[in-house]
């Protein structure tokens, strides 16, 4: 016998609810639901959906994320392609590669752009619970917009999702956001970090002194404990914000109060990627432990110049959907069911041919039907085809019994109602009952 080989660690397998599964991890019936919320609500904001590659050039983040971030330094899946030598890595977040296709497109030369994607990332990090080294963003980028309200707009879109789901905002999730002010307003930060933490060196981790002159804005992200007092006297980048930044920042905040959503500003609030200016926000829970953010997001007016399009501004969120799916399931938020409404029992030896018509006609009507089948020698017995239609959930079973069909008919069954009477449907006319089939 073959060796059995094994899933890459910290990469899953998104398997259905029947399968048993090693870890407890969402199945594909939750997956679904989800992406089918999104849809709902990319929608009603009126959003595009795009895919781009897996695979990007290495200097495309490099360049977009900054050289002194976590992503770039550490968690990069990148390799050398042996037919050119490019330098390619698999893509470890969708922004960039989405400000790549537009500016390589020249997608913005007709206006603006409300986009989104899902899809696999890839970072090589230790796996824990809601943190792999494949795992699953939703994206969602408006270009070409500058105004405030397309920041609102993008917080109040995250919460129609949470909304979609289940889930309760300020309960379940909460909203915290803050401004980075504009780059130069940021330098004269930087100056003033560098300094405070020159004085307290003997405090700094390895890797807060690592970045000390080349990105100590990120040291403020850390998560060492006996750093938490440090950072929280360094001053503060609001502090420093020009009177355009300001009104910014204000003008999302009044947006968000009209709507009647609560947040909180915290001004230590940075996010992990170099290329933010302005608002920059996070929805996080108190649910997964450490894992506490499930989608954060915020402005990025320099990155489309940065990646070599013509200046434009942008605006954008990720959400991570193992950690969001986690939630629902840490939660129990009841989920649509998607058992079929009907399961056809097929007796040995009953014609296939007016079975599969009836069948394919219910279906074409809107009705979840599973057909019993199997091998060359017949679905099975009678009662092993009961057995699995009283697992698959389904509200009927539909038996097509050798003297029921003889005379045009099948036989309904009502699986969950023990009130229900079994009643006999024309084989020929199945558009006239399928409705009574549906929940």
């Amino acid at each position: 016998m073959a060796e059995k080989l094994s899933a890459v660690k910290g990469m899953n397998d998104i398997l259905p609810a029947s399968v048993p599964r090693k870890e407890k991890l969402p199945d594909s019936a939750l997956w679904q639901w989800f992406e089918t919320s999104v849809r709902t609500v990319m929608r009603r904001y009126g959003y595009q959906y795009l895919l781009t590659p897996i695979v990007e050039p290495t200097a495309l983040f490099v360049r977009g994320l900054g050289e002194v971030t976590d992503i770039v330094e550490k968690e990069m899946y990148s390799f050398t392609d042996s037919m050119n030598g490019d330098k390619l890595t698999l893509r470890p977040e969708a922004t960039a590669g989405i400000v790549r296709a537009m500016n390589e497109h020249n997608a913005l030369y007709n206006g603006p752009l409300r986009l989104w994607t899902i899809g696999p990332m890839f970072r090589h990090e230790r796996p824990q619970k809601g943190r792999y080294r494949q795992f699953h963003q939703l994206d969602v980028e408006a270009l070409g917009f500058a105004g405030p309200d397309v920041d609102a707009e993008m917080i109040l879109m995250a919460r129609a999702l949470w909304r979609e789901l289940g889930l309760v905002e300020g309960r379940d999730v909460r909203l915290e956001i803050n401004s980075l002010g504009q780059p130069a307003e940021r330098h004269q930060h930087r100056d003033a970090l560098v300094r405070y933490f020159e004085q307290h060196a003997d405090v700094l981790d390895e890797d807060a002194r690592r970045r000390l002159h080349s990105n100590p804005l990120r040291i403020l992200d850390s998560k060492n404990p006996a750093m938490h007092a440090l950072i929280e006297g360094a001053p503060r980048l609001i502090d420093f914000l020009g009177e355009g930044s300001r009104a910014h920042f204000q003008a999302v905040q009044g947006a968000l109060d009209a709507v009647g959503l609560a947040y909180r500003v915290n001004p230590r609030l940075v996010r992990g990627m170099d290329y933010y200016n302005l608002t920059v926000f996070e929805w996080v829970t108190d649910q997964l432990g450490s894992q506490g953010t499930v989608c954060g997001g915020g402005r990025y007016d320099g990155l489309i110049e940065q990646l070599g399009g013509k200046p434009a501004p942008a605006v954008g969120f990720g959400l991570g959907i193992e950690r969001l799916l986690l939630l629902l399931q840490e939660l129990a938020v009841p989920v649509p069911d998607t058992a079929c409404d009907a399961f056809a029992v097929v007796p040995p030896g009953v014609p296939l041919a007016p079975v599969m018509a009836t069948l394919e006609a219910l279906r074409a009507a809107g009705v979840r039907v599973v057909q019993a089948a199997g091998g060359a020698d017949g679905p099975g017995s009678m009662k092993s085809q009961f057995k699995r239609a009283d697992a698959s959930g389904a509200r009927f079973a539909l038996i097509f019994g050798p003297d029921e069909v003889a005379q045009g008919k099948v036989a309904v069954k009502p699986l969950r109602d023990p009130a229900g009477a079994q009643v006999a449907q024309a084989i020929d006319n199945p558009a006239s009952w399928a409705a009574s089939l549906l929940a």
